[in-house]
């Protein structure tokens, strides 16, 4: 059940270093671009668990799923694309809404694998684990949306 920590950890401490740095030297930092810079390391993490994980990860989806072993690894992928897109300054916003639309479609499989106690993570909890992981998806896409998206947008 640490799952959750290390994901706030590896979101944030970019950041926070990177404003307490910015404190401290009384410098203006890219806090923006640390920020993303802990998205992607984020993402890293999520990769790295559809490729050490494929097994538990394919029972989170249910059996009508065809190629789950096989969807699990193109995910995997996709994540660590995604991770690339937030270090590079100049796809960070293309990166933010892909990022986003992941964690928005696939938030259905965590419900499934909550409903079903899929031993991955803390979805053997079952639908309890939801009210831990569903809060944990909103602050990740609220600091998805806060940091690589907003901002863009307002910029024009």
């Amino acid at each position: 059940m640490t799952t959750p920590i290390i994901i706030l950890v590896l979101m944030t401490a970019p950041y926070l270093f990177a404003r307490a740095l910015s404190s401290l030297t009384h410098r203006d930092l890219d806090l923006r671009g640390a920020a993303a810079l802990g998205l992607g390391i984020l993402f890293i993490f999520f990769g790295i668990g559809h490729f050490v994980e494929t097994d538990a990860m394919a029972h989170m989806l249910p059996t009508w799923v065809p190629e789950r072993v096989l969807l699990v690894y193109l995910t995997g992928l996709l994540e660590f694309t995604i991770a690339v897109g937030f270090f590079i300054p100049r796809y960070r916003r293309a990166a933010g809404f892909v990022a986003a639309a992941v964690l928005i479609l696939f938030f259905p499989a965590n419900i499934y694998a909550a409903i079903h106690h899929v031993p991955m993570g803390g979805h053997a909890w079952g639908p309890t684990y939801l009210f831990i992981r569903a809060p944990l998806q909103v602050i990740v896409l609220l600091w998805v949306y806060w940091f690589t998206i907003r901002n863009r947008l307002a910029d024009r």
